[in-house]
């Protein structure tokens, strides 16, 4: 039997680890294993390579290294910045700051944290979003009280891929004297960023979305802003975020910043390209629509929606053919409920359920996109002479 070919182009819910990265951490694997908090040289030497990612880390952003926490990844760094800012000013020296706004197409650790708040006294805003997936800044200028602590508005959303008006964000929570979280996991990479220009307070970094391993990420927090300890213990992140530090996937995600140092606009543009020929190609197929902005979206993104197929069906008979795709995010994959992203954007519960998320990675070729809108146009097909089912066949589940 002749082999399938795999095409993997699920690469917003992980990457795989490139080469250099693989080969940067490679001597902390069994050479420089010693902990980073002990005295002597090879200690040292750990302690100059965490200390060494840190400074790529801020560079990249326009931060100071003082200003970069390294987390176990984007859940936890969404989780730390807005629960500890709000306890902070809740419990601390303002008292009645209980007030946080966020949107209402969050990523789950920040939705289910702001949920976590509520329940014991915060009072949160939820902003509405347009079809297209965007905050409007009005809605923010209006939503601000006295009593605000926090806004908290992704850079782009893992699911649509519309990319937010950060920099109106930025501007109207520095004018307002309230702090601005980022949830950056998915623009990461993709567009530059610099948390200066966009007056940024709190930004958060995953590191398995750029080709880094899984199980590291970072927590951008500005000098002048004062949270509370995340994980209480020793010394290590200066005593915010405690405990022996995660040697090789720190030193993996300084490689792996590096590395997004090197790519040229030209294989941005390349990307993009790609995206909008494979976007093309799938919107021949009848009663599907692309959702999320056109202009302002992530370049690697595609999310769209094919009327009368179950998304999970189709990406189980794609699976077959070794296309790997997703339905939805990988963080709502297994739930039961239809997308909050696509329900917030006026779809409803059947198109929400009808609706695939494609992310394309850096080394796919235009051979790879033709394969897959042909293998998606036969699935599609095949399923809506089967008919829209509620529960998967048997067939599918292999």
């Amino acid at each position: 039997m002749q082999k399938i070919k795999q095409i993997y182009a699920d690469n917003a819910a992980t990457t795989p680890m490139s080469n250099t990265v693989i080969n940067a951490i490679k001597p902390y694997i069994n050479e420089l294993y010693a902990n980073p908090s002990s005295l002597y040289s090879d200690a040292r030497k750990v302690r100059n390579a965490i200390e060494n990612a840190r400074e790529i880390v801020a560079k990249y952003i326009g931060a100071k290294p003082s200003e970069i926490y390294f987390t176990s990844g984007g859940t936890e760094s969404n989780n730390w910045a807005i629960k500890s800012l709000y306890l902070e000013y809740y419990f601390g020296t303002e008292g009645n700051m209980n007030h946080i706004i966020t949107s209402q197409i969050e990523h789950p650790s920040v939705l289910r944290t702001c949920g976590y708040l509520e329940s014991i006294g915060a009072n949160v805003t939820y902003l509405p979003v347009d079809n297209m997936g965007f905050v409007n800044p009005k809605d923010l200028e209006k939503a601000l009280t006295n009593r605000t602590t926090l806004v908290s508005i992704m850079s782009a959303n893992n699911e649509i891929g519309t990319i937010q008006p950060l920099k109106k964000v930025g501007n109207i929570c520095k004018s307002a004297k309230v702090y601005f979280h980022t949830d950056a996991v998915q623009v990461f990479g993709k567009h530059d960023i610099n948390v200066e220009e966009l007056n940024v307070d709190m930004l958060t970094i995953s590191g398995h979305k750029i080709h880094a391993p899984k199980g590291v990420g970072a927590l951008y927090v500005k000098d002048r802003v004062e949270i509370d300890p995340f994980i209480h213990g020793g010394a290590q992140e200066n005593g915010y975020r405690t405990g022996t530090e995660n040697v090789t996937g720190i030193i993996g995600l300084g490689q792996a910043v590096l590395d997004l140092q090197t790519k040229s606009l030209a294989q941005k543009k390349t990307l993009v390209f790609l995206r909008d020929n494979l976007c093309n190609k799938l919107l021949t197929i009848p009663n599907s629509h692309i959702n999320g902005s056109f202009m302002y979206r992530l370049h690697n993104n595609i999310s769209i929606t094919f009327k009368g197929i179950r998304a999970d069906a189709l990406v189980l008979a794609l699976d077959l053919n070794g296309i790997q795709i997703s339905a939805g995010s990988a963080c709502s994959a297994h739930g039961d409920k239809p997308s909050h992203v696509l329900k917030a954007i006026g779809l409803s519960d059947e198109e929400a359920a009808s609706t695939v998320r494609i992310t394309l990675g850096d080394d796919v070729t235009m051979n790879d996109t033709n394969i897959i809108a042909d293998e998606i146009g036969k699935a599609v097909i095949m399923l809506r002479k089967i008919g829209f089912v509620k529960d998967l066949d048997d067939e599918f589940l292999v």
